[in-house]
C-alpha cells in the first residue's frame, strides 16, 4: 500500500497499548518486572497487530514484517548490538574492565567518580555516534565502581545511559543525526551547535546534581587497585578510532581484537577461551537483538494500518502558530519515539511531516532537525523498553525501573529543549 492511501486509524494503535498494558502492568501488580519478560510482551503484541490486518493474507503481513525489519537502520542497529557484545565479552575476558575501573579509581578523586562515568560516557558516545556501544563498553565498568566505592549500581548505570545519551544526540556519525538532518534539509555542522547549546545546561546540571548525590562517598584507596596499562588500550583504540571518525563497526571489531591480543599476551586469556568469550559477549545481546526485530515488525504493520497516520494528522491539526509548530514536532517525534521505541527509525517516519510543518510556518531547518534528535534521544532514554535501558538492565542485573529515577540528562534535556521553544527563536525567510 502506498503511504499516501494510508487512513489514519487510532485503533491501529491497539497491539502498542496491549505491550504497555502486559509489561508495565504485570511489573507493577506483582511488584517484580522480570514476570512478563519483553519479548513475550512483544509477541504478543505482534500477534495481535497481526490479527488486527485485515484484508491480507498471512503471506502478505509477513511480507510488510520482513520489509519493516529489513530497513537498514534496523539491521544496522542488531549488528552494532552483536558486535558491540563481541566487544565486551572480549575486553571483560582480557582484564580489561578490572583495569580500567582500577585505573580510574587511582586517578579518579572518590567524590566524581560517577561524574567521571557520565563525562566519559559523553565523550564516548559522541565518538563512536552510539549509544548502544556506550553503554556496552561502559557498563561493566559503572558495575565495578558501584562495587568498590559503595555508589548505588542504579546511580552509576543511570551515568552511564545519561552520557550515551549525550552522544546519540549530538555525534556527528550518529544515525539519528544523519536520520534528521537529512529528512529536514540542513547542514550537520548547524544541526549541531543549535543541538549542543540548547543541552549544554542539561549537561552542566546534571554534572552538579551528580555531585551532590555522591559527595562524601569514600571508599579506600588501601584495598587492591592493581591495573595493567596495556589492558587498558582496546579501550583507548575505540576512543580515538572514534575521535578520527572511523565507522562503528571498524571501531568494535579492532577493539575485539587488539582486547583478544592483549588478554593473549598478559596471560589473562588463554586461546581455548578467546572465542567463548566473545560468543558470551554476543550472546547477552541476543534478548535486545530480538526484541529490536520485535519492535520493527509491529511498527510496520502498525503503520501499514493507519496508527502512525492518526498520530501524524493528530498533531498537526492542532499545530497554528509558530511555537506551536515547535511544539508540534516536539510531540510527534516524542509519540512516535515511544511507539517505535528506535529513535532513528521514529526521526525517519516522523520527518517529513515535521519539514511540512517547519515549511508552513517558518522554522529553521537546522531548527527542526535539533527538535527531532533532542526529544526523540530524551524519550529513548527514558522508555523502561528502549534497548538503551534494557541493555543496561541486562549488563548490571538491574530493571529498567531501578535505573529511570536516575536518568537526570535525559530529563533536563527536555527541561531545556521546551525552554528553548519559549524562547524567541529566529524565523526562516519566506
Amino acid at each position: 500500500m502506498n503511504e499516501s492511501n494510508i487512513k489514519a486509524n487510532g485503533w491501529a494503535l491497539l497491539p502498542i497499548l496491549v505491550f504497555l498494558i502486559l509489561f508495565l502492568g504485570t511489573g507493577i501488580l506483582l511488584g517484580d518486572f522480570y514476570t512478563m519478560p519483553a519479548v513475550v510482551g512483544f509477541l504478543i503484541a505482534l500477534a495481535v497487530a497481526f490479527v488486527q490486518t485485515k484484508g491480507k493474507t498471512f503471506n502478505e503481513k509477513l511480507s510488510i514484517v520482513a520489509k519493516g525489519v529489513g530497513d537498514d537502520n534496523i539491521i544496522t542497529m542488531c549488528l552494532i548490538f552483536l558486535a558491540a557484545g563481541a566487544f565486551s565479552g572480549a575486553v571483560s575476558a582480557a582484564g580489561g574492565v578490572d583495569s580500567t575501573v582500577n585505573l580510574g579509581l587511582s586517578l579518579l578523586p572518590p567524590g566524581i567518580a560517577v561524574i567521571g562515568l557520565f563525562i566519559i560516557g559523553c565523550f564516548i558516545s559522541v565518538s563512536m555516534g552510539t549509544s548502544m556501544g556506550t553503554i556496552a563498553a561502559l557498563a561493566p565498568i559503572a558495575v565495578g565502581i558501584s562495587e568498590k566505592t559503595g555508589f548505588a549500581m542504579a546511580i552509576c548505570i543511570g551515568a552511564v545511559v545519561s552520557g550515551a545519551m549525550f552522544g546519540d544526540n549530538l555525534s556527528m556519525i550518529s544515525d539519528t543525526t544523519i536520520a534528521a538532518v537529512r529528512t529536514q534539509g540542513c547542514e550537520m555542522k548547524d544541526k549541531f551547535k543549535r543541538n549542543f547549546l540548547i543541552v549544554l545546561p542539561a549537561a552542566i546540571a546534571t554534572i552538579i546534581i551528580l555531585f551532590f548525590l555522591t559527595n562524601g562517598s569514600q571508599f579506600n584507596l588501601n584495598q587492591d587497585l592493581e591495573y595493567n596499562i596495556f589492558q587498558v588500550i582496546p579501550y583507548i583504540l575505540v576512543l580515538v578510532a572514534a575521535l578520527m571518525g572511523v565507522n562503528v563497526f571498524v571501531v568494535l571489531i579492532s577493539g575485539t581484537v587488539l582486547s583478544v591480543i592483549v588478554g593473549l599476551l598478559t596471560g589473562t586469556l588463554e586461546i581455548a577461551n578467546v572465542f567463548t568469550s566473545i560468543g558470551t559477549g554476543v550472546t547477552g545481546m541476543y534478548d535486545i537483538t530480538v526484541i529490536s526485530i520485535l519492535v520493527a515488525s509491529i511498527s510496520a504493520l502498525v503503520k501499514e494500518n493507519g496508527g502512525f497516520a492518526f498520530i501524524l494528522e493528530k498533531i498537526h491539526s492542532r499545530v497554528h502558530t509558530y511555537k506551536g509548530a515547535e511544539f508540534g514536532i516536539a510531540a510527534l517525534i516524542s509519540l512516535v519515539d515511544a511507539a517505535t521505541a528506535n529513535n532513528t527509525v521514529a526521526i525517519v517516519i516522523a520527518g517529513p511531516i515535521a519539514k511540512e510543518i517547519s515549511d508552513d510556518y517558518g522554522v529553521e531547518p537546522s531548527r527542526s532537525a535539533s527538535l527531532l534528535d533532542m526529544f526523540a534521544s530524551v524519550f529513548q532514554g527514558i522508555i523502561p523498553y528502549g534497548a538503551q535501558l534494557l541493555s543496561a538492565a541486562t549488563l548490571t542485573g538491574l530493571t529498567s525501573f531501578d535505573i529511570i529515577p536516575y536518568l537526570f540528562y535525559p530529563y533536563l534535556m527536555a527541561v531545556c529543549g521546551i525552554i528553548s521553544i519559549l524562547l524567541p527563536q529566529k524565523k526562516k525567510a519566506k
